[in-house]
């Protein structure tokens, strides 16, 4: 299947690991030229040598903190003027944030300012680029909607999931799509974190998840791909799990 992405210019920011660096990874096999934006630019630049012995095409590594001042607009610029524009934006940086019932007001604003606002925002400062070309395709990796604990992460991708529908709505007719894909236990540096052994995993696994396994990020990364592809053109708006059944909900 030709998915139409030699020579399309991507942003993946979180390039550095998991499912970021998996998604800049599978881009760039198949044509695109990337830029990874992360702050631990020594991975993203090992990441780059790895592809190019691959015979993918270049990832141009960008240091990047999204919640520097202002890190939204100096991103995209930076990407623009790397690539020679944008056609697809990745949103593979955000995380985790949980918190107790008492926590205080400061604790849910920098939780949900870096998943949802700086998020939104590097999306609106590259979306009138796609805009006037006619073409450009956003997949945001946003998280679970069937939470167990208090997370301001939880609530902030929520939001984005609320937010790119709408958005959704108005872009579509100048061919530009925007989706969300919910990773379920993907393996990644957090998910060790929380199952630190084989066993820790295996046990959740059998429990929770009907498939059995943890996912690999290369899994959900080929679904991205095809997402920012041509051939994604009549799906936009929607969100997507990838978590191998875990979610009990129908819809």
């Amino acid at each position: 299947m030709n998915l139409g992405l030699t020579g399309k210019r991507a942003l993946v920011t979180g390039a550095s690991q998991g499912i970021g660096r998996a998604v800049a990874r599978a881009l760039a096999l198949e044509g695109a030229l990337v830029a990874g934006a992360a702050r631990r630019i020594d991975d993203v630049m090992a990441l780059s040598e790895r592809v190019a012995a691959e015979g993918g095409a270049r990832i141009i590594p960008l240091a990047a903190d999204l919640m520097a001042p202002g890190a939204p607009d100096r991103i995209a610029a930076d990407a623009v003027a790397a690539l020679g524009g944008v056609d697809i934006l990745v949103n593979a940086a955000g995380g985790s944030r949980p918190l107790s019932f008492d926590a205080p007001r400061e604790a849910w604003d920098e939780g949900i300012e870096l998943n949802f606002h700086r998020l939104r925002e590097l999306t609106h400062a590259l979306v009138p680029g796609m805009r006037s070309r006619g073409w450009g395709r956003i997949v945001n990796f946003t998280g679970t909607s069937e939470p167990k604990i208090i997370n301001a992460a939880f609530a902030a991708k929520a939001a984005v999931h609320v937010w790119s529908k709408g958005l959704s709505r108005e872009i579509a007719a100048d061919g530009v799509t925007i989706n969300c894909l919910q990773p379920g236990r993907i393996r990644s540096e957090q998910m060790a974190k929380r199952y630190p052994s084989p066993e820790a995993e295996q046990e959740f696994a059998e429990a929770e998840i009907p498939a059995r396994r943890f996912g690999e990020a290369e899994e959900i990364a080929d679904l991205a791909v095809f997402l920012c592809s041509k051939r994604a053109a009549y799906v936009t708006g929607t969100v997507i799990p990838v978590d191998g059944g875990m979610s009990r909900f129908a819809f």
